[in-house]
Protein backbone atom coordinates (compact mmCIF):
# COMPACT_ATOMS: atom_id res chain seq x y z
CA UNK A 1 0.00 0.00 0.00
CA UNK A 2 1.34 3.02 -1.07
CA UNK A 3 1.02 6.37 0.96
CA UNK A 4 0.60 9.92 -0.02
CA UNK A 5 0.79 13.07 2.43
CA UNK A 6 -0.83 16.39 1.14
CA UNK A 7 1.84 18.96 0.96
CA UNK A 8 -0.50 21.22 2.69
CA UNK A 9 -1.04 18.93 5.71
CA UNK A 10 -0.46 20.79 8.81
CA UNK A 11 0.07 23.72 10.89
CA UNK A 12 -0.87 26.57 8.57
CA UNK A 13 1.37 29.89 9.23
CA UNK A 14 -1.33 31.86 11.43
CA UNK A 15 -1.63 28.15 13.66
CA UNK A 16 2.52 27.81 13.80
CA UNK A 17 3.05 31.61 14.66
CA UNK A 18 0.30 31.23 17.83
CA UNK A 19 1.55 27.95 19.20
CA UNK A 20 5.61 29.51 19.11
CA UNK A 21 4.31 31.96 21.09
CA UNK A 22 2.34 29.98 23.13
CA UNK A 23 5.59 27.80 23.69
CA UNK A 24 7.72 30.55 24.19
CA UNK A 25 5.29 32.50 26.29
CA UNK A 26 6.42 30.76 29.88
CA UNK A 27 10.34 32.37 29.42
CA UNK A 28 9.17 35.84 27.94
CA UNK A 29 6.19 36.50 30.09
CA UNK A 30 4.57 36.68 33.59
CA UNK A 31 3.09 33.53 35.09
CA UNK A 32 0.34 32.52 34.81
CA UNK A 33 -0.05 31.99 31.67
CA UNK A 34 -3.58 31.49 29.84
CA UNK A 35 -4.66 31.74 26.55
CA UNK A 36 -8.74 32.88 26.06
CA UNK A 37 -10.26 30.29 24.82
CA UNK A 38 -8.20 26.87 23.24
CA UNK A 39 -5.72 28.72 20.80
CA UNK A 40 -5.98 26.35 18.31
CA UNK A 41 -8.84 23.54 17.81
CA UNK A 42 -6.33 20.35 18.45
CA UNK A 43 -6.74 18.40 21.59
CA UNK A 44 -3.74 16.88 21.55
CA UNK A 45 -1.80 20.46 21.35
CA UNK A 46 -4.07 21.84 24.43
CA UNK A 47 -3.03 18.64 26.05
CA UNK A 48 0.48 20.03 25.51
CA UNK A 49 -0.36 23.08 27.02
CA UNK A 50 -2.06 21.94 29.84
CA UNK A 51 1.03 19.77 30.79
CA UNK A 52 3.43 22.70 30.69
CA UNK A 53 0.80 24.81 32.86
CA UNK A 54 -0.96 26.77 30.14
CA UNK A 55 -4.45 27.28 31.09
CA UNK A 56 -7.62 28.69 29.24
CA UNK A 57 -9.35 30.78 30.37
CA UNK A 58 -13.14 30.53 29.63
CA UNK A 59 -14.40 34.09 31.00
CA UNK A 60 -13.23 37.44 32.28
CA UNK A 61 -12.85 37.93 35.73
CA UNK A 62 -13.13 41.62 37.47
CA UNK A 63 -9.56 40.84 38.23
CA UNK A 64 -6.68 38.89 37.44
CA UNK A 65 -2.92 38.61 36.83
CA UNK A 66 -0.29 36.97 34.64
CA UNK A 67 -0.19 36.92 31.02
CA UNK A 68 -3.21 35.91 28.66
CA UNK A 69 -2.58 35.16 24.81
CA UNK A 70 -4.95 35.86 22.54
CA UNK A 71 -6.32 32.85 20.35
CA UNK A 72 -5.87 32.20 16.62
CA UNK A 73 -9.01 32.77 15.67
CA UNK A 74 -8.88 36.53 17.45
CA UNK A 75 -11.71 37.85 19.84
CA UNK A 76 -14.21 40.78 19.77
CA UNK A 77 -12.09 44.00 20.74
CA UNK A 78 -14.11 44.70 23.81
CA UNK A 79 -13.04 41.38 24.99
CA UNK A 80 -9.11 42.43 24.79
CA UNK A 81 -10.02 45.73 26.46
CA UNK A 82 -11.79 44.18 29.28
CA UNK A 83 -8.72 41.58 29.64
CA UNK A 84 -6.17 44.61 29.71
CA UNK A 85 -8.74 46.83 32.54
CA UNK A 86 -9.00 43.59 34.29
CA UNK A 87 -5.00 43.70 34.84
CA UNK A 88 -3.86 41.14 32.43
CA UNK A 89 -0.89 41.45 30.55
CA UNK A 90 -2.56 40.73 26.93
CA UNK A 91 -0.73 38.81 23.95
CA UNK A 92 -2.34 39.03 20.78
CA UNK A 93 -1.31 35.53 18.36
CA UNK A 94 -4.26 36.35 16.26
CA UNK A 95 -3.52 35.23 13.13
CA UNK A 96 -2.56 37.57 10.47
CA UNK A 97 -4.88 36.91 8.19
CA UNK A 98 -7.39 36.91 10.78
CA UNK A 99 -6.29 40.53 11.42
CA UNK A 100 -6.46 41.89 7.74
CA UNK A 101 -10.32 40.50 7.92
CA UNK A 102 -11.06 42.31 11.37
CA UNK A 103 -9.16 45.58 9.60
CA UNK A 104 -11.47 45.47 6.45
CA UNK A 105 -14.15 45.78 8.77
CA UNK A 106 -12.89 48.06 11.13
CA UNK A 107 -12.94 50.51 8.66
CA UNK A 108 -15.67 49.77 6.62
CA UNK A 109 -17.50 49.95 9.71
CA UNK A 110 -16.82 53.04 10.49
CA UNK A 111 -17.85 54.18 7.72
CA UNK A 112 -21.13 53.11 7.89
CA UNK A 113 -21.10 49.74 5.44
CA UNK A 114 -23.10 47.01 7.05
CA UNK A 115 -21.02 43.80 6.86
CA UNK A 116 -21.64 40.35 6.06
CA UNK A 117 -20.01 37.66 7.15
CA UNK A 118 -19.88 34.35 5.40
CA UNK A 119 -18.78 31.98 7.97
CA UNK A 120 -20.34 29.22 10.80
CA UNK A 121 -21.80 31.90 13.68
CA UNK A 122 -20.34 29.95 16.26
CA UNK A 123 -16.96 29.65 15.11
CA UNK A 124 -14.80 31.70 17.27
CA UNK A 125 -13.01 33.38 14.17
CA UNK A 126 -16.69 34.62 13.37
CA UNK A 127 -17.63 35.68 16.85
CA UNK A 128 -14.56 37.91 16.82
CA UNK A 129 -15.31 39.68 13.45
CA UNK A 130 -19.21 40.27 14.43
CA UNK A 131 -17.24 42.03 17.46
CA UNK A 132 -15.51 44.44 14.99
CA UNK A 133 -18.83 44.86 12.56
CA UNK A 134 -21.07 46.01 15.85
CA UNK A 135 -24.76 46.28 15.24
CA UNK A 136 -24.42 46.45 11.30
CA UNK A 137 -22.86 42.91 11.66
CA UNK A 138 -24.73 39.94 9.75
CA UNK A 139 -23.61 36.39 9.45
CA UNK A 140 -24.68 33.80 6.42
CA UNK A 141 -23.98 30.14 6.00
CA UNK A 142 -26.37 29.81 3.52
CA UNK A 143 -27.80 31.17 -0.02
CA UNK A 144 -30.89 30.73 2.08
CA UNK A 145 -29.80 33.28 4.85
CA UNK A 146 -28.36 35.51 2.18
CA UNK A 147 -31.37 35.93 0.58
CA UNK A 148 -33.06 36.97 3.71
CA UNK A 149 -30.78 39.88 4.48
CA UNK A 150 -32.18 43.26 3.81
CA UNK A 151 -31.18 45.79 1.15
CA UNK A 152 -28.39 47.83 2.32
CA UNK A 153 -27.27 51.37 0.62
CA UNK A 154 -24.11 50.34 1.29
CA UNK A 155 -22.13 46.74 2.29
CA UNK A 156 -19.10 44.76 2.41
CA UNK A 157 -18.98 41.00 1.73
CA UNK A 158 -16.09 39.12 3.78
CA UNK A 159 -15.77 35.45 4.59
CA UNK A 160 -14.06 33.44 7.12
CA UNK A 161 -10.34 32.64 6.31
CA UNK A 162 -11.33 28.73 6.81
CA UNK A 163 -14.57 29.13 4.53
CA UNK A 164 -15.26 26.75 1.79
CA UNK A 165 -14.16 27.93 -1.33
CA UNK A 166 -16.95 26.73 -3.23
CA UNK A 167 -19.99 28.29 -1.74
CA UNK A 168 -18.25 31.54 -1.27
CA UNK A 169 -17.51 32.17 -4.85
CA UNK A 170 -21.42 31.18 -5.43
CA UNK A 171 -22.11 34.27 -3.09
CA UNK A 172 -19.81 36.28 -4.94
CA UNK A 173 -21.82 35.57 -7.95
CA UNK A 174 -24.88 36.57 -6.49
CA UNK A 175 -23.46 39.53 -4.69
CA UNK A 176 -22.23 40.83 -8.36
CA UNK A 177 -25.83 39.70 -10.30
CA UNK A 178 -28.13 41.04 -7.41
CA UNK A 179 -26.26 44.16 -5.52
CA UNK A 180 -23.09 45.21 -7.61
CA UNK A 181 -22.77 47.82 -5.32
CA UNK A 182 -21.57 45.76 -2.56
CA UNK A 183 -17.91 45.27 -1.85
CA UNK A 184 -16.36 41.86 -1.81
CA UNK A 185 -13.03 40.60 -0.35
CA UNK A 186 -11.24 37.49 -0.57
CA UNK A 187 -10.52 37.10 2.56
CA UNK A 188 -10.41 32.68 2.51
CA UNK A 189 -6.56 32.38 3.98
CA UNK A 190 -5.00 30.77 0.72
CA UNK A 191 -3.78 28.04 2.97
CA UNK A 192 -7.07 26.89 2.93
CA UNK A 193 -7.81 27.22 -0.80
CA UNK A 194 -4.35 25.18 -1.48
CA UNK A 195 -5.26 22.30 0.81
CA UNK A 196 -9.39 22.36 -0.88
CA UNK A 197 -7.70 22.26 -3.63
CA UNK A 198 -4.95 19.46 -2.88
CA UNK A 199 -7.76 16.96 -1.30
CA UNK A 200 -9.48 17.14 -4.77
CA UNK A 201 -6.49 15.94 -6.61
CA UNK A 202 -5.62 14.04 -4.26
CA UNK A 203 -8.82 12.14 -4.12
CA UNK A 204 -8.08 11.44 -7.67
CA UNK A 205 -4.88 9.90 -7.57
CA UNK A 206 -5.55 7.65 -4.34
CA UNK A 207 -8.27 5.04 -3.63
CA UNK A 208 -9.36 6.40 0.51
CA UNK A 209 -8.20 9.30 2.22
CA UNK A 210 -7.54 9.84 5.99
CA UNK A 211 -8.35 13.32 7.17
CA UNK A 212 -6.32 14.31 10.37
CA UNK A 213 -7.19 16.70 12.92
CA UNK A 214 -9.27 17.94 15.53
CA UNK A 215 -13.32 17.52 15.41
CA UNK A 216 -13.89 20.99 16.41
CA UNK A 217 -11.23 22.32 13.78
CA UNK A 218 -13.89 23.91 11.21
CA UNK A 219 -10.99 23.92 8.50
CA UNK A 220 -10.66 20.10 9.29
CA UNK A 221 -14.82 19.28 9.03
CA UNK A 222 -14.33 21.07 5.20
CA UNK A 223 -11.45 19.01 4.44
CA UNK A 224 -13.67 15.82 5.50
CA UNK A 225 -16.29 16.75 3.77
CA UNK A 226 -14.57 17.76 0.78
CA UNK A 227 -13.09 14.15 0.78
CA UNK A 228 -16.08 12.31 1.30
CA UNK A 229 -18.02 14.33 -1.95
CA UNK A 230 -15.24 12.62 -3.90
CA UNK A 231 -16.77 9.52 -3.96
CA UNK A 232 -13.84 8.21 -2.43
CA UNK A 233 -13.82 6.16 1.72
CA UNK A 234 -12.84 9.25 3.60
CA UNK A 235 -11.82 8.55 7.53
CA UNK A 236 -11.99 11.62 9.65
CA UNK A 237 -9.49 10.71 12.56
CA UNK A 238 -7.66 12.74 15.04
CA UNK A 239 -4.76 10.38 16.04
CA UNK A 240 -3.75 7.16 14.94
CA UNK A 241 -5.32 5.20 17.71
CA UNK A 242 -8.84 5.64 15.72
CA UNK A 243 -7.16 4.46 12.42
CA UNK A 244 -8.22 1.00 13.33
CA UNK A 245 -12.02 1.80 13.58
CA UNK A 246 -11.52 2.68 10.34
CA UNK A 247 -10.74 -1.03 8.82
CA UNK A 248 -8.54 -0.12 6.20
CA UNK A 249 -7.43 -2.97 3.90
CA UNK A 250 -4.51 -2.99 2.04
CA UNK A 251 -4.77 -5.78 -0.07
CA UNK A 252 -8.10 -3.46 -1.38
CA UNK A 253 -6.62 -0.19 -0.93
CA UNK A 254 -3.68 -0.05 -2.98
CA UNK A 255 -2.93 3.89 -2.70
CA UNK A 256 -4.04 6.05 0.69
CA UNK A 257 -4.00 9.98 1.01
CA UNK A 258 -3.34 11.65 3.82
CA UNK A 259 -4.52 15.52 4.08
CA UNK A 260 -4.54 17.20 7.58
CA UNK A 261 -6.09 20.46 9.35
CA UNK A 262 -4.84 24.02 9.54
CA UNK A 263 -4.19 22.89 13.40
CA UNK A 264 -3.12 19.44 12.84
CA UNK A 265 0.41 19.24 14.43
CA UNK A 266 2.97 17.12 12.47
CA UNK A 267 3.64 14.68 15.08
CA UNK A 268 0.63 13.76 14.83
CA UNK A 269 0.42 13.23 10.86
CA UNK A 270 3.72 11.23 11.46
CA UNK A 271 2.41 9.36 14.09
CA UNK A 272 -0.90 8.47 11.24
CA UNK A 273 1.48 8.00 8.59
CA UNK A 274 3.47 5.32 10.48
CA UNK A 275 0.68 3.13 11.54
CA UNK A 276 -0.38 3.56 8.11
CA UNK A 277 3.06 2.08 7.04
CA UNK A 278 3.18 -0.64 9.48
CA UNK A 279 -0.78 -2.28 7.91
CA UNK A 280 0.79 -3.89 5.69
CA UNK A 281 3.08 -5.61 7.39
CA UNK A 282 1.06 -6.43 10.41
CA UNK A 283 -2.06 -8.36 7.69
CA UNK A 284 0.66 -10.08 6.27
CA UNK A 285 2.67 -13.21 7.11
CA UNK A 286 6.03 -14.84 6.31
CA UNK A 287 9.42 -13.40 5.22
CA UNK A 288 7.58 -10.06 4.64
CA UNK A 289 6.79 -9.45 8.10
CA UNK A 290 9.78 -11.48 9.79
CA UNK A 291 11.73 -8.28 6.95
CA UNK A 292 9.49 -5.85 8.73
CA UNK A 293 10.14 -6.67 12.31
CA UNK A 294 14.03 -7.47 11.48
CA UNK A 295 14.52 -4.11 9.95
CA UNK A 296 12.41 -2.40 12.64
CA UNK A 297 14.39 -3.93 15.99
CA UNK A 298 17.55 -2.88 14.11
CA UNK A 299 16.30 0.52 13.89
CA UNK A 300 14.82 0.94 17.05
CA UNK A 301 17.95 -0.70 18.81
CA UNK A 302 20.60 1.58 16.81
CA UNK A 303 21.80 -1.79 15.98
CA UNK A 304 21.91 -0.26 12.42
CA UNK A 305 23.01 3.18 12.95
CA UNK A 306 25.99 1.47 14.99
CA UNK A 307 26.84 -0.91 11.52
CA UNK A 308 26.90 1.93 9.18
CA UNK A 309 29.69 3.57 11.96
CA UNK A 310 31.64 0.94 11.29
CA UNK A 311 31.48 0.36 7.66
CA UNK A 312 32.10 4.70 7.71
CA UNK A 313 35.25 3.85 9.99
CA UNK A 314 36.21 1.16 7.25
CA UNK A 315 36.01 3.63 4.59
CA UNK A 316 37.81 5.75 6.14
CA UNK A 317 40.82 3.61 6.65
CA UNK A 318 41.07 2.42 3.17
CA UNK A 319 40.92 6.29 2.25
CA UNK A 320 43.72 6.72 4.70
CA UNK A 321 45.83 3.77 3.01
CA UNK A 322 45.06 2.15 6.03
CA UNK A 323 45.36 -1.57 6.37
CA UNK A 324 42.44 -3.03 7.15
CA UNK A 325 41.76 -4.29 11.33
CA UNK A 326 38.88 -5.08 13.27
CA UNK A 327 39.39 -2.94 16.39
CA UNK A 328 39.03 0.64 14.40
CA UNK A 329 35.53 -0.77 13.03
CA UNK A 330 34.76 -2.06 16.76
CA UNK A 331 35.65 1.00 18.41
CA UNK A 332 33.62 2.64 16.02
CA UNK A 333 30.56 0.48 16.78
CA UNK A 334 30.42 0.26 19.77
CA UNK A 335 30.84 3.84 20.69
CA UNK A 336 28.35 4.91 18.67
CA UNK A 337 25.62 2.70 19.49
CA UNK A 338 26.52 3.82 23.27
CA UNK A 339 26.38 6.95 22.70
CA UNK A 340 22.50 6.79 20.45
CA UNK A 341 21.48 4.59 22.96
CA UNK A 342 22.08 7.03 25.79
CA UNK A 343 21.09 10.11 23.53
CA UNK A 344 17.54 8.10 23.01
CA UNK A 345 17.27 7.08 26.82
CA UNK A 346 17.53 10.33 28.16
CA UNK A 347 15.71 11.89 25.22
CA UNK A 348 12.07 9.53 25.61
CA UNK A 349 10.23 12.85 26.74
CA UNK A 350 10.94 14.54 22.86
CA UNK A 351 10.59 10.62 20.86
CA UNK A 352 6.93 11.19 22.84
CA UNK A 353 6.23 13.80 19.48
CA UNK A 354 8.97 12.79 17.05
CA UNK A 355 8.32 9.15 17.24
CA UNK A 356 6.03 7.21 20.02
CA UNK A 357 6.79 4.12 18.72
CA UNK A 358 10.77 4.26 19.66
CA UNK A 359 9.14 6.16 23.18
CA UNK A 360 7.34 3.23 24.30
CA UNK A 361 9.65 0.80 23.16
CA UNK A 362 12.46 2.63 25.98
CA UNK A 363 10.32 2.76 28.37
CA UNK A 364 9.68 -1.22 27.73
CA UNK A 365 12.76 -2.18 27.44
CA UNK A 366 14.66 0.65 29.33
CA UNK A 367 16.89 -1.72 31.61
CA UNK A 368 17.88 -3.81 29.00
CA UNK A 369 18.48 -1.00 26.85
CA UNK A 370 20.97 0.79 29.46
CA UNK A 371 22.43 -2.33 30.25
CA UNK A 372 23.28 -2.77 26.41
CA UNK A 373 24.34 1.14 26.24
CA UNK A 374 27.43 0.71 29.60
CA UNK A 375 28.19 -2.85 28.11
CA UNK A 376 29.10 -1.34 24.76
CA UNK A 377 30.82 2.06 25.91
CA UNK A 378 32.77 -0.32 28.47
CA UNK A 379 34.09 -2.33 25.51
CA UNK A 380 34.69 0.13 23.15
CA UNK A 381 37.09 1.54 25.46
CA UNK A 382 38.97 -1.63 26.12
CA UNK A 383 38.98 -2.52 22.16
CA UNK A 384 40.26 1.40 21.96
CA UNK A 385 42.74 0.43 24.62
CA UNK A 386 44.37 -1.90 21.95
CA UNK A 387 44.75 0.71 19.75
CA UNK A 388 47.11 2.72 21.61
CA UNK A 389 47.07 4.86 24.84
CA UNK A 390 46.07 7.93 22.92
CA UNK A 391 43.16 6.14 20.98
CA UNK A 392 42.36 5.19 24.77
CA UNK A 393 42.35 8.08 26.03
CA UNK A 394 40.86 10.24 23.03
CA UNK A 395 37.60 7.73 23.60
CA UNK A 396 37.71 8.03 27.27
CA UNK A 397 37.27 11.76 27.36
CA UNK A 398 34.63 11.55 24.55
CA UNK A 399 33.09 8.73 26.69
CA UNK A 400 32.85 11.13 29.40
CA UNK A 401 31.86 14.08 27.79
CA UNK A 402 28.72 11.93 26.39
CA UNK A 403 27.73 10.64 29.78
CA UNK A 404 27.98 14.71 30.99
CA UNK A 405 25.75 16.31 28.28
CA UNK A 406 22.64 15.93 30.30
CA UNK A 407 24.23 16.71 33.49
CA UNK A 408 24.28 20.59 35.13
CA UNK A 409 27.93 21.73 35.19
CA UNK A 410 27.49 25.24 36.31
CA UNK A 411 25.79 25.78 39.74
CA UNK A 412 22.47 28.24 39.52
CA UNK A 413 23.29 31.61 38.61
CA UNK A 414 21.08 34.82 37.95
CA UNK A 415 21.08 35.10 34.36
CA UNK A 416 22.91 31.92 33.29
CA UNK A 417 20.85 29.93 30.48
CA UNK A 418 23.60 27.65 29.38
CA UNK A 419 24.32 25.07 32.52
CA UNK A 420 24.42 21.90 30.37
CA UNK A 421 26.20 21.30 27.35
CA UNK A 422 22.75 20.37 26.12
CA UNK A 423 21.82 24.08 26.50
CA UNK A 424 24.06 25.22 23.90
CA UNK A 425 21.96 25.76 20.95
CA UNK A 426 22.86 23.28 18.23
CA UNK A 427 25.14 21.31 20.24
CA UNK A 428 23.29 18.14 19.84
CA UNK A 429 23.53 17.96 15.97
CA UNK A 430 27.72 19.47 15.93
CA UNK A 431 28.76 17.09 18.43
CA UNK A 432 26.86 13.62 17.37
CA UNK A 433 28.79 14.70 14.11
CA UNK A 434 31.82 15.17 15.34
CA UNK A 435 31.92 12.28 18.05
CA UNK A 436 31.03 10.30 14.73
CA UNK A 437 33.83 11.61 13.19
CA UNK A 438 36.48 10.85 15.76
CA UNK A 439 35.38 7.67 16.04
CA UNK A 440 35.62 6.98 12.55
CA UNK A 441 38.21 9.14 11.37
CA UNK A 442 40.32 10.51 14.00
CA UNK A 443 41.20 7.23 15.87
CA UNK A 444 42.54 5.28 13.31
CA UNK A 445 44.29 7.94 11.47
CA UNK A 446 46.08 8.80 14.71
CA UNK A 447 46.80 5.80 15.96
CA UNK A 448 48.10 4.53 12.14
CA UNK A 449 49.83 7.49 11.29
CA UNK A 450 51.07 8.87 15.04
CA UNK A 451 49.69 12.39 14.71
CA UNK A 452 47.39 14.61 12.93
CA UNK A 453 48.29 14.67 9.43
CA UNK A 454 46.70 17.05 7.04
CA UNK A 455 45.26 14.08 5.22
CA UNK A 456 43.90 12.31 8.47
CA UNK A 457 42.47 15.90 9.36
CA UNK A 458 40.51 16.21 5.81
CA UNK A 459 38.92 12.42 6.10
CA UNK A 460 37.66 13.66 9.61
CA UNK A 461 36.19 16.73 8.24
CA UNK A 462 34.43 14.15 5.36
CA UNK A 463 33.07 11.74 7.57
CA UNK A 464 32.02 14.68 10.34
CA UNK A 465 30.16 16.70 6.76
CA UNK A 466 28.60 13.23 6.00
CA UNK A 467 26.95 12.40 9.42
CA UNK A 468 26.55 16.34 10.05
CA UNK A 469 24.06 16.28 6.63
CA UNK A 470 22.37 12.97 8.43
CA UNK A 471 21.85 14.27 11.84
CA UNK A 472 20.57 17.81 10.73
CA UNK A 473 17.95 15.88 8.28
CA UNK A 474 16.37 13.80 10.95
CA UNK A 475 16.50 17.30 13.41
CA UNK A 476 14.21 19.04 10.49
CA UNK A 477 12.06 15.76 10.58
CA UNK A 478 11.41 15.93 14.44
CA UNK A 479 11.70 19.92 14.51
CA UNK A 480 8.00 20.53 16.19
CA UNK A 481 8.86 17.49 19.02
CA UNK A 482 12.05 19.13 19.95
CA UNK A 483 10.38 22.68 19.73
CA UNK A 484 7.94 21.67 22.22
CA UNK A 485 10.47 20.24 24.95
CA UNK A 486 12.86 23.17 24.26
CA UNK A 487 15.54 21.65 22.34
CA UNK A 488 17.17 24.67 20.25
CA UNK A 489 18.46 22.24 17.07
CA UNK A 490 19.70 24.22 14.05
CA UNK A 491 16.56 23.46 11.96
CA UNK A 492 15.09 26.00 15.06
CA UNK A 493 17.91 28.36 14.67
CA UNK A 494 17.94 28.93 10.90
CA UNK A 495 14.40 27.76 10.46
CA UNK A 496 13.10 24.79 7.52
CA UNK A 497 14.08 26.65 4.39
CA UNK A 498 17.58 27.35 5.80
CA UNK A 499 18.85 24.47 6.87
CA UNK A 500 17.66 22.56 3.43
CA UNK A 501 20.22 25.20 1.65
CA UNK A 502 22.76 24.36 4.44
CA UNK A 503 22.85 21.12 3.62
CA UNK A 504 22.89 20.74 0.17
CA UNK A 505 25.52 23.53 0.17
CA UNK A 506 28.00 21.14 2.25
CA UNK A 507 26.31 17.93 0.76
CA UNK A 508 27.64 19.19 -2.33
CA UNK A 509 31.24 20.29 -0.86
CA UNK A 510 31.40 16.89 0.79
CA UNK A 511 31.48 15.56 -2.71
CA UNK A 512 34.01 17.78 -4.18
CA UNK A 513 36.52 17.78 -0.91
CA UNK A 514 36.36 13.90 -1.42
CA UNK A 515 36.93 13.86 -5.06
CA UNK A 516 39.73 17.02 -4.68
CA UNK A 517 41.47 15.11 -2.24
CA UNK A 518 41.72 11.69 -4.36
CA UNK A 519 42.80 14.04 -7.21
CA UNK A 520 45.81 15.54 -5.38
CA UNK A 521 47.00 12.35 -3.81
CA UNK A 522 46.04 13.19 -0.09
CA UNK A 523 43.63 10.40 -0.01
CA UNK A 524 43.46 6.82 -2.21
CA UNK A 525 41.51 6.69 -5.43
CA UNK A 526 38.45 5.59 -3.44
CA UNK A 527 37.89 9.39 -2.64
CA UNK A 528 36.29 9.36 -6.30
CA UNK A 529 33.73 6.69 -5.38
CA UNK A 530 32.76 7.44 -2.33
CA UNK A 531 31.40 10.79 -3.97
CA UNK A 532 28.30 8.76 -3.96
CA UNK A 533 27.84 9.55 -0.53
CA UNK A 534 26.65 12.67 -0.32
CA UNK A 535 25.19 12.34 -3.47
CA UNK A 536 22.70 9.79 -2.64
CA UNK A 537 21.75 11.95 0.66
CA UNK A 538 21.48 14.68 -1.44
CA UNK A 539 18.99 12.78 -4.05
CA UNK A 540 17.20 11.49 -1.02
CA UNK A 541 16.76 15.53 0.44
CA UNK A 542 15.47 16.24 -2.99
CA UNK A 543 13.34 13.35 -2.59
CA UNK A 544 11.15 14.38 0.63
CA UNK A 545 11.61 17.68 -0.55
CA UNK A 546 9.20 17.17 -3.62
CA UNK A 547 6.96 14.90 -1.33
CA UNK A 548 7.89 11.60 -2.67
CA UNK A 549 9.96 10.42 0.20
CA UNK A 550 7.85 10.53 3.38
CA UNK A 551 9.03 10.77 7.38
CA UNK A 552 9.03 7.75 8.52
CA UNK A 553 10.72 3.45 9.24
CA UNK A 554 11.40 3.74 5.06
CA UNK A 555 13.15 7.07 4.93
CA UNK A 556 15.05 6.70 8.17
CA UNK A 557 16.14 2.98 7.08
CA UNK A 558 17.24 4.44 3.56
CA UNK A 559 19.26 7.51 4.95
CA UNK A 560 20.99 5.13 7.73
CA UNK A 561 21.92 2.77 4.37
CA UNK A 562 23.71 5.54 3.14
CA UNK A 563 26.57 4.46 5.85
CA UNK A 564 26.51 1.19 4.88
CA UNK A 565 26.96 2.19 1.19
CA UNK A 566 30.16 3.58 2.04
CA UNK A 567 31.43 0.32 3.19
CA UNK A 568 30.07 -1.45 0.37
CA UNK A 569 31.95 0.61 -2.25
CA UNK A 570 34.94 0.68 -0.09
CA UNK A 571 34.63 -3.11 -0.31
CA UNK A 572 34.15 -2.82 -4.38
CA UNK A 573 37.19 -0.70 -5.03
CA UNK A 574 39.11 -3.12 -2.82
CA UNK A 575 37.98 -6.31 -4.80
CA UNK A 576 38.79 -3.86 -8.22
CA UNK A 577 42.03 -2.89 -6.89
CA UNK A 578 42.99 -6.56 -6.25
CA UNK A 579 41.80 -7.83 -9.47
Amino acid sequence: MKIEIAKTAGFCMGVRRAVEMALDAPAKHADPIYTYGPLIHNPQVLALFAEKGITVLEEIPEQGSGTVLVRAHGVPPRDKQQLKDAGFRVVDATCPRVIRVQTIIRVHARKGFATIIVGDRDHPEVVGLVGYAGAEGFVVSSMAELEDLPVFDQAIIVAQTTQNMQFYEQVKAWAARRFPHYKTFDTICDSTEKRQDEVKQLSDRVDAIVVVGGRQSGNTQRLAEIAAESGKPAYHVETESELEACCLDPDRIGRVGITAGASTPNWIIKRVYRELERLPARKQAGVVRLFYRLIQTLLLTNVYVAIGAGCLCFACTRLLGIAPAGAPVAVAMLYVLSMHLLNHLTGMAEDQYNDPERARFYERYRFLLSLLAIAAGGLGIISASAMGRAAFAILLVMSLLGLSYNLYLIPVRPGMKFRRIKDIPGSKTILIAAAWGVAAALLPGITSKGSLTLSVLMVFAWATILVFARTAFFDLLDVQGDRIMGKETLPILLGDRKTFVLLKGILAGCMVLSAALAAVGLVSGLGFLLTLCPAAMLALIGAYEKGHMLPGMRLEFLVESLFLLSGVLTLLWMLVAAS
